[in-house]
């Protein structure tokens, strides 16, 4: 029985070294390819790259992205046209009316002499007609028309490459000399009148140059004075200090328009007379 449990187990023993022998290369592969398997699984599976949105703070990307450089302005979208009149008052009782019910409304001296009344800055047709409609709706304006921005000639000289949009400025600025200024807007009652009439120059153009002074001041591009030219803006602090208080669009000659302020006439100045030589606050540039 011992005998038999040796040679048993010599067999035995002889036979799972015969097995070693033969499985060795392939428990090598097998162990190999796990240990592959496993440094594989370790490296976390290719993505493609995730694109970074811009920062808001990265100036290119802002232009990149249609937003105004530095010293320029946004384009004007949609607005409403209304009235046609031949009395002043008219025109600015319907820019006072808009005015009390929230609306940008700005009344203007157009080329035929009429005055006329504008409104609204929107970003497609049908927005501005909503508007145009509950305001028809309400009684508060009568036949109206949308002004679409392929109109103006800011857009209309930057498509067509001809034109310029400085003497155009410059021209419409001239409509309103010798008429009394009344400005019906916000600012009246703060000595910023004159900013209509800067506002409503270039608005017709199609840049949307805010309402007030110090917000067209701080709005542009500073420009020496001997750099000035037609279509800049000239900014004064009339009530002394630095504060700014009065602007006028400068149209060539060291000479500007203003309106001096409400109820006077629209006028040419010079920059070298005393008063606005003492109070003159810098220049600014939009183009």
């Amino acid at each position: 029985m011992n005998r038999f449990l040796d040679s048993r187990g010599g067999i035995v023993d002889e036979l799972s070294t015969l097995l070693r022998l033969l499985m060795r290369p392939y428990l090598t592969l097998l162990v190999s390819g796990a240990i592959l398997f496993l440094l594989c699984s370790c490296t976390p599976p290719s993505r493609p790259p995730v694109a970074s949105s811009p920062s808001t703070a990265d100036p290119i990307a802002e232009i990149l992205n249609g937003a105004p450089s530095p010293g320029s302005l946004s384009e004007m979208g949609f607005s409403v046209q209304v009235g046609a009149f031949s009395q002043l008052d008219n025109a600015v009782r319907l820019e006072q009316s808009l005015a009390q019910r929230g609306v940008d409304a700005y009344y203007f001296r157009h080329a035929s002499g009429l005055y006329k009344v504008r409104f609204g800055n929107h970003r497609n047709y049908s927005a501005a007609r909503s508007e145009a409609e509950r305001l028809h709706g309400q009684g508060v304006i009568g036949r109206f028309f949308i002004v679409v921005p392929e109109t103006y000639a800011a857009a209309r000289i930057k498509r067509s490459g001809r034109g310029n949009l400085r003497s155009e400025l410059v021209s419409t600025v001239q409509r309103f000399l010798g008429v009394p200024y009344r400005w019906g807007g916000e600012d009246r009652n703060n000595g910023f009148d004159c900013s209509g009439l800067t506002m409503v120059s270039y608005r017709l153009n199609g840049l949307n140059l805010p309402r007030n002074s110090r917000a067209q001041f701080k709005a542009g591009r500073y420009v020496a004075r001997k750099n000035l030219q037609k279509g800049d803006l000239v900014f004064f602090a009339t009530q002394g200090g630095k504060r700014v208080t009065h602007v006028g669009m400068y149209i060539g000659n060291g000479q500007f328009i203003h309106a001096p302020r409400t109820g006077k006439t629209v006028r040419v100045a010079k920059l070298s007379s005393p008063f606005f030589r003492k109070t003159y606050a810098g220049g600014r540039a939009y183009l």
